[in-house]
């Protein structure tokens, strides 16, 4: 059902609340009684709500296995619910796993790119001052 829809009935619904609450008032008070029997009398042949909860399944997590209904008698191998928890931190920790080592390999290469840099100027037959010198750069421009 898409949103417009769903908007008008709720509007609708609004507007014939209000009517009917409008008009409650110049009901007699007989009237008012029989209304206020029979709602009492509906709401106690009214069946119980069940609520069902959505329940998580992993998707590789006993896959092929049959799913019980909630209300199913429990099964022998009931008592291994805390293996389900384990099911779904396997694969987090492998993540944070995962995710660390790539962060120590990053900051590894920035480290070599930076020890290379270095050793280059550090090899270099010209001072290091010389780097700092606006005129040594306009210098190497020029020169190439």
């Amino acid at each position: 059902m898409n949103s417009t829809l769903e908007t008008r009935e709720v509007e609708f619904a609004h507007a014939l609340r209000c009517a009917l609450e409008e008009s409650v008032a110049d009901l007699p008070a007989p009237a008012l009684e029989r209304l206020a029997a029979a709602r009492a009398a509906a709401l106690a042949r009214k069946k119980p709500e069940t609520v069902e909860a959505p329940v998580f399944v992993p998707a590789f997590a006993g896959a092929g296995a049959p799913v019980a209904a909630p209300d199913a008698a429990p099964r022998a191998g009931a008592g291994r619910r805390p293996l389900r928890g384990l099911a779904i931190l396997a694969p987090l920790a492998a993540l944070v796993i995962v995710l660390i080592g790539v962060a120590s390999w990053e900051d590894q290469r920035r480290i070599d790119e930076n020890a290379d840099i270095d050793a280059a100027m550090l090899s270099d037959d010209v001072p290091l001052s010389a780097y700092l010198d606006h005129g040594f750069h306009a210098y190497l421009s020029h020169s190439r």
